[in-house]
């Protein structure tokens, strides 16, 4: 049922919604990943940066895609909980640490090995339209994890202004995704943290954006 409803949401109202209202630009789309484990790294400007990620995969693959995002947000209330478990598909992470007594990134790891797809913001919260904030090292912690995991970059322009951080109205404005080459596990946190940057950054250069300000 929860396959069903997620299915006709993507099919009938986000993606005619991204493709009338917004007209989604991705290029790198044979840098998605197929199948699972694999984690997707993107920066996040808008509430509209999950579903537009979401939606650049086959409807076919919904059930394996699983959006990471802080529990205190989407548990604010029993609709947008329903919402947030049953149609997105979010993996609850809880911010302040350890939730009952179990490892934070439990959840992630449990879908990586269900051969789920993470998505994944390492900026954290929402910033600035079309400003990158820095990286926190969560992901990197969760990668080291699984070392033979790979990571996809994925940058996208645009979505902060079509719905900037507390909008409640569509803004009508293009908006590109780039999508990268895999990166896989360096050796350590530190390197992780630095090549995901520097791949972030090049990704950003493509759609003629000041990556880091």
């Amino acid at each position: 049922m929860n396959n069903t409803l997620r299915f006709l949401f993507f099919a009938l109202i986000v993606r005619p919604i991204l493709l009338i209202a917004v007209g989604i630009h991705a290029r790198g789309r044979g840098f998605l990943p197929e199948v699972g484990p694999a984690v997707i790294v993107a920066n996040h400007n808008s509430h509209l940066d999950t579903l537009t990620i979401l939606s650049l995969f086959p409807l076919r693959m919904l059930p394996r895609l699983r959006p990471v995002a802080a529990a205190d947000y989407f548990l604010r209330s029993k609709a947008m909980a329903w919402f947030a478990f049953r149609i997105v598909g979010i993996i609850p992470l809880a911010r302040s640490g350890r939730d009952h007594g179990e490892h934070p990134l439990a959840g992630c790891t449990k879908a990586l090995d269900r051969g789920d797809i993470l998505i994944l913001f390492p900026e954290g919260s929402r910033g600035e339209p079309e400003q990158l904030s820095e990286f926190k090292n969560g992901v990197a912690h969760l990668v080291k994890l699984r070392t033979q995991m790979p990571v996809h970059p994925l940058f996208i322009n645009g979505l902060g202004k079509v719905l900037p951080k507390d909008a409640k109205f569509l803004v009508p404005f293009n908006c590109d995704v780039v999508i990268g080459e895999r990166l896989m596990w360096p050796g350590s946190i530190a390197a992780f943290m630095a090549e995901m940057q520097t791949r972030m950054s090049e990704l950003a250069a493509q759609v003629h954006v000041a990556p880091w300000e």
